[in-house]
């Protein structure tokens, strides 16, 4: 009788269990097996083949002249260097690309912000100012430079108002003149960026805890006070980006509306630096120039984006 007893307790005693921290070792290193790094495989062949392919390319067309695929080219060395550097029109180029940023970035990003602020606190009516804010943004380019091009042409949508409103001395070729070019273009930019850089805004702001914006409010903190200085410093890492997004996005992007609308003229009144890029490679066939402005352009984003992200970057970084 005992010694059933004795069988069926051994029979029924659980096995014993490993320690948490072999378990605990068993899965760290399962995930560290050599197996899993082939998962990485296919992600370093995509930034290979579309990120640093294209910069080497860039970098050594730099050095040749070409004029393209139906072309022999041959090697300069740094003579397309020389030449970019004592030309005239690069010059130009680059003086209204850091205008074109100058004004935009400071303009747009507060604007924006203010906007985005006014639409968070869901006024009346915030549904279809958010969808109005957005539509510029959802029109193609092309649409964009034809709808312009009415607007800002002698007989267009401008001129007439300034004549209806008695104002004839102000009705001019707004895309025609060297002294408005540009200055045009910077307002089809804002134009376009302000509204949807404002609901992105919005969308981000609508997470800051309102019993902060209460206890603000509670102590006697205005509006435009708590916009400022409590709204923004929450959500400064999320400005920082869309700074760095809307800053490349027009840097590299304008060369689209210039082509459409003023072909970098008159003259060379409204060449960025990215159009010049296209203009050098498409229409002038010289490959090595236009590779040259490219890793002029590459290097000025670069920097302006750690620029932006010093200039933007939270307390908490700051004391870090």
């Amino acid at each position: 009788m005992s010694s059933t007893s004795t069988l069926t307790s051994t029979r029924a005693a659980p096995e014993p269990a490993l320690p948490a921290a072999r378990r605990r070792g068993r899965r760290r290193g399962g995930l560290n097996t050599p197996r899993l790094l082939w998962l990485t495989v296919p992600s370093l062949v995509w930034f290979a083949v579309f990120s640093v392919g294209p910069l080497v390319a860039m970098s050594v067309i730099s050095t040749l002249r070409w004029k393209g695929l139906i072309y022999d080219p041959s090697y300069v060395g740094t003579d397309n260097i020389r030449h970019v550097f004592s030309d005239p029109v690069f010059h130009d180029a680059l003086r209204n690309s850091a205008v074109q940023v100058a004004v935009v970035i400071p303009v747009m990003i507060p604007l924006a912000f203010m906007l985005g602020y006014h639409l968070s606190t869901r006024p009346r009516g915030y549904r279809l100012l958010s969808v109005l804010y957005f539509s510029p943004g959802l029109i193609s380019i092309s649409i964009t430079g034809m709808i312009f091009y009415g607007v800002l042409s002698p007989n267009g949508g401008t001129n007439g108002l300034l004549n209806a409103a008695g104002l004839n001395s102000l009705a001019h070729s707004w895309l025609a003149d060297p002294s408005t070019a540009l200055p045009s273009l910077i307002a089809i930019d804002l134009w376009r960026g302000v509204g949807w850089t404002a609901v992105l805004f919005a969308s981000r702001l609508a997470g800051v805890p309102g019993d902060v914006i209460e206890a603000a409010r509670i102590d006697g903190a205005g509006r435009f006070r708590i916009m400022w200085q409590v709204a923004f410093p929450m959500v400064k890492d999320y400005v920082r980006t869309l700074t760095m997004l809307q800053f490349l996005w027009t840097l590299f992007t304008s060369a689209a509306l210039i082509l459409l609308l003023t072909k970098g003229g008159p003259g060379t009144s409204s060449t960025t630096l990215s159009y010049l890029v296209y203009e050098k490679a498409f229409s002038q066939s010289d490959l090595g120039y236009s590779q040259v402005v490219g890793v002029v352009l590459l290097l000025i984003g670069v920097v302006g984006m750690l620029l932006i992200r010093t200039l933007l970057r939270s307390p908490l970084e700051k004391i870090s």
